[in-house]
């Protein structure tokens, strides 16, 4: 009896890993600073009505310690239109899932106040993140945040209940 109730579960977590989209962006992410490798900050990747947004939710101070988030926003971002807190801003919308990339999205500087095209993918626990302007671009690599990531007593936002608030870069 024991041995059919392990098989069973073994066979429903195995339909249940299955039903989850390797190529998915739908998530929690961490970025990294290019030049000193520490993280920057917490994205909250989500889905709305059949495109992808991104969302920042927590960041970090160049030591790497936490310095804000969504329930405590400090900062503000100087290169969008009524500098709006850095913590809730959706600075990557209109994404449109196409085979296994995200495309035809922006993705805005929101310190610059720079609009960029992207395009973004999954490769394995690493999301991809490219921003161009006409054929020049760069890549980021975020990897997916791991409970560690977030600040003590940090409750994650449900995705499914997120909708986006389109900046304006200034």
């Amino acid at each position: 009896m024991k041995y059919f109730a392990l098989i069973c579960l073994s066979f429903f977590l195995s339909i249940a890993a299955n039903l989850v989209s390797e190529d998915s962006i739908i998530g929690f992410w961490k970025t990294v600073d290019d030049k000193t490798g520490k993280p920057r900050s917490l994205v909250a990747v989500y889905e709305y009505k059949g495109k992808y947004f991104g969302r920042l939710i927590a960041t970090y101070k160049p030591n790497g310690a936490f310095h804000d988030s969504i329930y405590s926003p400090e900062e503000r971002a100087s290169g969008v239109v009524g500098e709006p807190y850095y913590s809730g801003l959706d600075f990557i919308y209109d994404l449109e899932k196409e085979g296994t990339r995200y495309t035809n999205g922006y993705i805005l500087d929101p310190e610059e106040g720079r609009l960029y095209e992207a395009e973004v993918w999954r490769e394995k626990n690493n999301l991809i993140v490219r921003g161009e302007i006409l054929f020049f671009g760069k890549n980021q690599t975020w990897p997916i945040a791991v409970a560690t990531d977030f600040p003590p007593g940090f409750v994650k936002p449900d995705l499914a209940s997120l909708v986006p608030v389109i900046p304006q870069a200034k």
